[in-house]
């Protein structure tokens, strides 16, 4: 076995980690989010997101395995920090670095690893988004191509920790956080030719919530939305508030006849929520719908205001 090298710059890069205050934290949604659509595209067991700190690596969003780091001188990752490109391993037991490593020899009995570096917004790579599976293959171009629009999407999910994008209110991403996250998903399903539509939020009557019940009444009612929108759509589909009481779903390979039954099934579990709270109003909203035209370049912003106008036109002929 051999551990990995230490980079060059290696002061001023564990200087760059530790100023994002990632280590450590508890887990969220906009990493595990990555690291599930990671495993389900490429079918594997496990994927990371690892940080490689001075003397182990750790996993910000580890999808198919229960620790939460191991120390840097076994780890993959620490090798794939010190490329600009995907480290590929497809039999690591043919690997002089790795084939007695004990990641290998013992759990998670790993054979076949793909770790593609990340970096933070300065240029220092602090970690990797890796693919880890106990059976060995390979990735095609087409697959390490995708593999690195992954990556591309952490390292924006890295750079927006610093920029604010998470709306404190509700835990979803604001405007800012979703138009990121929602077009690098829309750039892979176009990529991948997988349907995406893009929904639109508007609450019925929420200033009248506002008035007769104060602001705190309010902003519960905003809390409340957004719960019942994240117990009813997939941890894959992309959720956010836009601002106000304005929410968006951007939701990926959905086939068509299932999108026409997601505005009742919400209205049903908005009902049901409602009546167990008890909190003297219910919640309603309306909601505006338009699918992705993969054939031509298409854009969130685009969607957003089509499905936003849309959600006007059936909010003023349910006023009518």
């Amino acid at each position: 076995m051999l551990a990995p090298a230490m980079p060059a710059d290696e002061a001023d890069r564990l200087r760059s980690l530790r100023a994002l205050d990632l280590l450590d934290t508890p887990p969220e949604e906009r990493f595990d989010r990555l690291t599930r659509l990671s495993r389900r595209m490429f079918g594997v067991p496990i994927a990371l997101v690892s940080l490689v700190d001075a003397n182990r690596q750790w996993f910000k969003s580890c999808d198919g395995l229960t620790v939460r780091e191991t120390p840097r001188d076994v780890s993959f990752c620490g090798h794939a920090i010190n490329g600009d490109d995907i480290l590929l391993i497809p039999d690591a037991r043919l690997d002089v670095r790795f084939h007695d490593n004990p990641l290998v020899t013992g759990a998670p009995h790993i054979r076949f690893y793909a770790g593609c570096p990340l970096s933070a917004p300065d240029g220092s790579k602090v970690g990797t988004l890796c693919l880890i599976d106990s059976k060995a293959r390979v990735l095609d171009t087409e697959d390490l191509g995708l593999f690195r629009d992954l990556g591309r999407m952490a390292e924006q999910e890295i750079a927006a920790v610093q920029l604010a994008t998470m709306d404190e209110l509700t835990r979803l991403s604001n405007r800012r956080g979703f138009a990121v996250l929602a077009q690098h998903t829309l750039e892979l399903c176009v990529r991948m030719r997988r349907p995406a539509s893009m929904l639109f939020f508007d609450l019925d009557g929420f200033k009248s919530i506002n008035d007769r019940f104060g602001h705190a009444e309010g902003d519960r009612a905003l809390i409340a939305f957004a719960t019942v929108l994240q117990m009813n759509f997939r941890n894959s589909d992309v959720l956010g508030r836009m601002g106000g009481d304005e929410f968006a779903v951007l939701m990926t390979d959905c086939p068509e006849s299932e999108l026409h039954a997601i505005g009742q099934r919400l209205r049903q579990a908005m009902a049901a929520y409602d009546a167990a709270q008890d909190r003297g109003y219910r919640i309603r909203f309306s909601m505006g719908l338009v699918s992705a035209d993969l054939t031509r370049p298409c854009s969130v912003e685009a969607l957003l205001a089509s499905s936003d106008r849309m959600m006007y036109e059936r909010k003023r002929a349910k006023a009518g």
